[in-house]
């Protein structure tokens, strides 16, 4: 047992398939550099404290905090241990379609592993992420907690092992908040809903998410930033056919365009939350950010953790 052990969980942006990718069809998310990171120190009790929060929860499997009921399910996991505290620090706005959920179980399972010595590979560490991730969104399908605890871009297709994509060069995306909060258990309920009410229409969409997976993959392993822009702005029309969109939403990604943005989109679960938005390198990255009247950062994306 370590006296202190730090854990990290990224963030996640998906490129391609969200929603979808709940009823079997492959998704493309990216693992970013902003995430939750967590301290686990020696304590007289377990206890969880969120700093940007300001607050503190201690496990309970019959509490109504889906936050108290994860934490006990994790800390289930770990027999013969001391108690721990830990204090948690995240860098991604919550209900914003970034996998910040997600980024909190991998971090504190992460350093729970290194306080106690376990050995897990961050594969391991993201699969188990997932039992946390039930107590917040019901039936995820797991990109979120593969992409923060993995890092780099991924092709993943749920119950199936995630695939690395290596891409060609650096892609710079740039993610602008809507300033509305989404709630992914409410948004994969009403799609499911709209689906299951129009079986060949979701058929057909479907399908076609299915090929713009692949098309953005073999964009992003060939270099050709036009093409997945293209991709990324059909997914958007999908989405919004699924109302999943808001107007402040689509004001961003006509913002992000008429600044040179090569695609944009929803990014996460939607009816809030973030916009992406593809930029041709670095410098027009910056430029497209600056053109956002919203809250705004760069990624550049594609290389594992």
């Amino acid at each position: 047992m370590t006296n202190t052990a730090m854990g990290f969980g990224g963030g996640k942006i998906i490129l391609v398939g969200e929603h979808a990718v709940v009823h079997g069809t492959p998704a493309i998310a990216a693992g970013i550099r902003r995430g939750v990171s967590s301290i686990a120190r020696p304590a007289d009790q377990d206890s969880l404290h969120v700093e940007p929060w300001g607050r503190t929860w201690r496990p309970n499997a019959k509490s109504e905090e889906p936050l108290e009921r994860a934490f006990e399910r994790i800390l289930s996991r770990y027999a013969d241990r001391p108690p721990l505290r830990f204090v948690v620090r995240v860098a991604l706005p919550p209900g914003a379609g970034l996998g910040c959920s997600a980024a909190i179980g991998v971090s504190l399972i992460d350093a729970i592993d290194k306080a106690l010595g376990v050995a897990r590979s961050r594969a391991e560490l993201g699969a188990l992420a997932l039992e946390w991730e039930r107590f917040f969104h019901g039936d995820p399908s797991g990109i979120d907690n593969l992409a923060s605890a993995l890092g780099g871009l991924l092709c993943y297709r749920r119950s199936s092992p995630p695939r690395r994509i290596s891409p060609k060069g650096s892609i710079f995306l740039v993610v602008a908040h809507s300033g509305q909060r989404s709630n992914t258990k409410e948004m994969v309920a009403r799609v499911s809903q709209r689906l299951a009410g129009s079986p060949e229409w979701a058929r057909r969409a479907l399908d076609e998410v299915k090929t713009l997976a692949i098309d953005a993959e073999a964009a992003i392993r060939s270099g050709d930033l036009i093409a997945l822009g293209a991709v990324l702005n059909r997914n958007h029309e999908i989405l919004r056919s699924l109302n999943l969109s808001t107007n402040r939403l689509e004001a961003l990604c006509r913002e992000a365009r008429s600044a040179g943005a090569l695609g944009a989109k929803i990014t996460g679960a939607g009816g809030g939350g973030c916009m992406v938005a593809l930029a041709a390198e670095a410098e027009h990255a910056d430029r497209i950010s600056g053109a956002l009247a919203a809250e705004s950062f760069v990624e550049e994306v594609g290389r594992a953790a």
